[in-house]
């Protein structure tokens, strides 16, 4: 059912749960620590390919294409992988993908070692890494409200935040460290050791398997209820504007702060790696405060501010006249970035039930990551037109005017869906033998109302009709009886049988009232009459 949010003076009222909360749970600190290895992974990765391309091409696009090969396979690949992520064992595709990794990174190893990179190849190298993030986060972002509370799912993501920070950290520093002493190649070589040590503790971990008596879902048709299920949530739409439009600024920072760092005084791989520290250390401070920010302020005024330092801390790197100005405004840029970060993905989270949360959170990684890859190379070659300073000072200008733009699009409403799992029993008619992939299947609900609620009917059934669609229903209808007033049939076509079925086994509590608003309406002496009709072809 529809639930409010809490209003800021009641949540202020409360007493915050503890940021460190979701650490008491074993499995969700074990399979912390493999995120904290995992992000690790990616920031020395990261890291090494950029300062390698620094030596291998002077050009700024160049330089800045090597985020954009790192994060445009998850544009391009979160689909597929969220779907896969919902229809297969979650753990076992969690440790192939740590597996891919050490791969790719032993194969990075061995093409620097002996001198065969060049800067098309490590692009190409760079986007085989990515396809490892791309396949790994939907499977991690599903696996989490598994593992804690529902009210500490704020906090557990605020930590995936502070893990992702913490390895912001370490991971340039070990990278830099690295490079500095031994070179990039023992980076890779590195990366490939934690990858394998990764997927050995996932293998650890025995998860509870959710058993069904339906057959599993197909590839294709997975991937098109994800997506039917996104596009008819309002709530979803605001999400993915919002996170779209911040990332797609603030990539500017990442992408060209290698160009920062050598353009200070005395920059170098040094002031880089100081650089990405102070920004992830500005991260971790900010998530720390984050349960009492969200119970003071809304999630929307969260990722506002959040919006307005960003674009601040842009501007005072562009001018920064030294590495401890620029430093300082990277601790506030880190605070900025998770905060937003956070508070956008909390809202997406919330706004997904568990049986499509893998493939609505790779939608929203796509438009993360997309919009982080299209960032990187406009403000790129932004830069090659003109310069640094100038690509920073567009992007800051450009978050102001997209956050003047979309501010009536709020990822936080009055009211919430409560879309825990709830038990439904199968209704009487669904218990025949049927092939499962016989289709599709026409749906019919005979309504006798009130005419005097008609409007108030009507208005639930708008609500229905949305809800419908999100399910994957392939069409939806309400026609009026001509001649007996007060008699709707509502009809609605479904894939197949076992489509059709699927359904009861992911009802949540919105759905079952949502169901007993529209019953209300009925006034006959039976419940309404349901009909199921399997589509019969007919040779010509």
């Amino acid at each position: 059912m529809a639930v409010p949010d809490p209003a800021p003076s009641e949540s202020s009222a409360a007493v915050p749960v503890s940021a460190w909360a979701p650490l008491r749970e074993p499995v969700f600190r074990m399979l912390w620590g493999v995120w904290v290895a995992a992000n690790a992974c990616m920031w020395m990765n990261d890291v090494a390919a950029a300062w390698l391309m620094t030596s291998l091409t002077s050009s700024p696009v160049m330089v800045a294409l090597v985020q954009s090969a790192s994060t445009l396979p998850v544009f391009l690949l979160g689909l597929p992988s969220g779907a896969m992520a919902d229809i297969l064992d979650r753990r076992q595709y969690f440790m192939v993908t740590q597996v891919w990794v050490a791969v790719v990174s032993l194969i990075t190893c061995a093409v620097v070692a002996f001198g065969g990179i060049n800067a098309p190849l490590l692009l190409a190298l760079t986007f085989a890494n990515g396809i490892g993030l791309a396949m790994r986060w939907p499977v991690f972002a599903a696996i989490v409200p598994e593992l804690v509370p529902r009210d500490h799912l704020p906090q557990a993501l605020a930590l995936n935040g502070v893990a992702m920070n913490f390895s912001r950290i370490i991971g340039p520093i070990v990278a830099g460290a690295i490079i500095a002493s031994a070179g990039s190649a023992y980076v890779f070589a590195l990366n490939a050791v934690l990858s394998v040590a990764a997927s050995v503790a996932i293998w650890r971990w025995r998860r509870e398997q959710k058993v069904s008596a339906l057959p599993g879902e197909r590839f294709v048709g997975a991937m098109r209820v994800g997506l039917q299920y996104v596009r008819q949530s309002r709530r979803m739409h605001a999400v993915l504007l919002r996170v779209a439009l911040f990332f797609l600024q603030s990539m500017a920072l990442i992408g060209l702060l290698p160009l920062v760092a050598k353009g200070l005084h005395g920059g170098g791989a040094g002031a880089f790696t100081v650089l990405l520290a102070c920004m992830g250390a500005g991260a971790i401070a900010a998530a720390m405060y984050l349960p009492r920010l969200r119970a003071a302020i809304t999630r929307d005024a969260l990722v506002n501010w959040g919006t307005v330092l960003q674009a601040a801390s842009m501007l005072v790197i562009s001018i920064a006249p030294n590495l401890a100005v620029a430093a300082g405004a990277m601790v506030v840029a880190g605070a900025a970035w998770i905060s937003a970060a956070n508070s956008l993905t909390v809202s997406a989270q919330l706004a997904l039930p568990d049986w499509v949360r893998a493939r609505g959170m790779s939608i929203y990684q796509m438009a993360l990551m997309g919009s982080s890859a299209l960032g990187a190379a406009l403000w790129g070659q932004v830069a090659t037109w003109t310069d640094v300073r100038t690509s920073l000072v567009a992007a800051s200008v450009g978050a102001l005017a997209g956050l003047l733009l979309t501010r009536r699009f709020q990822v936080e409403t009055g009211m919430t869906e409560d879309l825990t799992p709830a038990r439904f029993e199968r209704p009487a008619g669904t218990d025949i033998e049927l092939d499962p992939h016989e289709g599709p299947v026409l749906i019919t609900v005979e309504y006798l109302i009130d005419p005097a609620t008609a409007p108030q009917f009507l208005e639930v059934m708008q609500e229905s009709r949305r809800n419908r669609l999100r399910h994957g229903m392939l069409s939806w209808g309400l026609f009026r009886d001509a001649a007996v007033p007060g008699r709707y049939i509502e009809h609605f076509v479904d894939e197949s049988w076992v489509e059709h079925l699927r359904h009861f086994e992911r009802m949540t509590a919105f759905d079952l009232a949502l169901r007993e608003r529209r019953i209300a309406f009925h006034v006959g002496e039976h419940p309404p009459l349901v009909q199921r009709y399997i589509a019969q072809p007919v040779d010509r």
